[in-house]
């Protein structure tokens, strides 16, 4: 790390450069002991956290890894969440990496124990903190599962490395660095509850394979796009874990929670008036038929992840109203499908999007949305609808 890229001058050079690095590279650094890899390295990290890190972008004291460092950092926006889930005396982030969810937990917790074993990254997040006025963050340069057993913690939380150094990029926990199915014991002998961050990629069965006393699992997504898994962990929980969905949206949040092992009796039906198709977070939750029930909505196709009302109700995810129902043959769409430009989703369908913007000559965008999917009878068919806000 070096302190010079913190002088005034060299952050109002970082901050109001627009052009392209690839000019720098060539022009040299303007500073004597800041290098030009140095300039680069913080005009591009920052630029890669104006909109998932605001409040970092924002401050003109801020030092930045290489870009890397920061692909895996939460967003303040799912940070904020899951602080809002904990407070306590003391917690241990045993990955702490950019830190900021020790930052957001710090807010709730009167102790936080920042683990990072990247020496340069534990130097960094410890001037960030620094300059934020963080006094409860203590960092450490050190490996946290090491260091965790020598105290006691309300809260562990972990962000296990999906990049192997011998596999690549991996998928399963027990390939992720630290190793949690491998380390379970230990972790939880050490805090009143373990949470564990892992990939939206994870398939949930193959999680709860890996791992035993899952008490909760949350699905979060941000404005319909799920970013992260949370597992909730302690000690001798031996139930059914409640599944938690929640989509952060700009002016709202939708949650929908469950626990059941149940089969659902599920009612199929035509397109009838309204049209409803469930968030990210559902749709990665799995639980088509408990959204079919809870709502009294009906499905159009056992894998047809879309529903449908006479009447307009309540719905964690997007709403429509059918205008047109189209059987999918060529005859039935040429002389049907007036809609030259329409935002296209396809359900249970086999085209896809870009074949069939090809084929049907339709535009991206505009007010109306068309859904092609397959109706219980198994039969193809083009939803023409309009979204009901």
């Amino acid at each position: 790390m070096n302190i010079k890229v913190l002088h005034t001058k060299v952050q109002d050079f970082i901050f109001s450069y627009k052009d392209d690095t690839s000019k720098l590279a060539f022009s040299g650094s303007p500073f004597e002991g800041v290098t030009v890899q140095e300039l680069i390295q913080q005009i591009e990290s920052r630029r890669k956290v104006e909109k998932k890190l605001p409040t970092w972008f924002n401050l003109n004291t801020t030092y930045y890894p290489p870009k890397l460092n920061l692909e895996q950092a939460s967003s303040e926006v799912t940070a904020k969440y899951k602080s809002s889930l904990f407070n306590g005396t003391k917690m241990a982030d045993i990955t702490g990496g950019f830190g900021v969810d020790s930052f957001y937990f710090s807010e709730n917790f009167e102790s936080v124990h920042h683990f990072e074993l990247n020496d340069t990254l534990s130097e960094i997040t410890k001037h960030n903190f620094e300059y934020f006025g963080k006094q409860n963050i203590l960092c450490f340069a050190e490996d946290g599962m090491k260091q965790l057993t020598k105290s006691n913690y309300d809260l562990i939380y972990v962000d296990p490395s999906r990049r192997h150094n011998t596999k690549g990029k991996v998928f399963f926990l027990r390939d992720c660095e630290p190793n949690i199915p491998e380390n379970l014991s230990v972790l939880l002998n050490h805090c009143d509850t373990l949470l564990l961050k892992t990939s939206p990629m994870l398939d949930i069965s193959a999680g709860l394979n890996e791992l035993e006393f899952v008490t909760q699992i949350h699905i979060v997504a941000v404005n319909n796009e799920v970013k992260e898994l949370l597992w909730f962990l302690r000690k001798g929980f031996l139930g059914i874990p409640e599944i938690k969905t929640i989509n952060i949206c700009k002016n709202s949040t939708e949650a929908f929670n469950f626990v059941s092992n149940r089969k659902f009796q599920v009612e199929y039906s035509p397109p009838e008036a309204f049209l409803y198709e469930p968030n990210a977070a559902i749709m990665k939750s799995g639980a088509f038929d408990l959204v079919s029930e809870e709502y009294k909505i009906k499905k159009l196709h056992k894998n047809t992840q879309l529903y449908t009302s006479l009447e307009l109700t309540d719905f964690p995810g997007r709403r429509f109203s059918i205008i047109q129902v189209i059987p999918y043959t060529r005859t039935s769409v040429l002389a049907n499908l007036k809609v030259k430009k329409a935002n296209i989703t396809i359900r249970n369908f086999p085209e896809d999007v870009v074949t069939l913007r090809k084929k049907w000559k339709i535009k991206d965008g505009g007010e109306q949305y068309l859904f092609f999917a397959t109706l219980e009878t198994n039969k193809k068919v083009i939803l023409v609808c309009t979204k009901v806000e």
